[in-house]
């Protein structure tokens, strides 16, 4: 099993800006593509962005422009820069890695992080 620990949440003004950290553990893997979903009080968890295993992007529309997320392949490590944060952007954000067990692909399996929380006030 791999295991995702969030760090980097916290408290910041609007037009601020906080940098999301999440490292996978465990042993015997091999991650396809790692991302961030949040999910704001009431409503759906959302995915926020997301980077392949050869580094491709994409994001959602509210945070293209504003958000970017990068990969260390070799730490197994996922990062979501965040500038120019709105009140709307609170939510808690969650890691997730797709993953599969051994060196050779056998199916994919998701993990899910435990969840930081960003607030952003007005």
């Amino acid at each position: 099993q791999v295991q995702l620990e969030e760090s980097g949440g916290g408290l910041v003004q609007a037009g601020g800006s906080l940098r999301l950290s999440c490292a996978a553990s465990g042993s015997d893997f091999s991650i396809l593509a790692m991302s961030w979903y949040r999910q704001a009080p009431g409503k759906q968890r959302e995915l926020v962005a997301v980077i392949g295993s050869g580094s491709t992007t994409n994001y959602a529309d509210s945070v293209k422009g504003r958000f970017t997320i990068s990969r260390d392949n070799a730490k197994n490590t996922v990062n979501l820069q965040m500038n120019s944060l709105k009140p709307e952007d609170t939510a808690v954000y969650y890691c997730n890695a797709q993953w599969y067990k051994g060196p050779y692909y056998s199916g994919t399996l998701r993990s899910w992080g435990q969840g930081t929380q960003v607030t952003v006030s007005s």
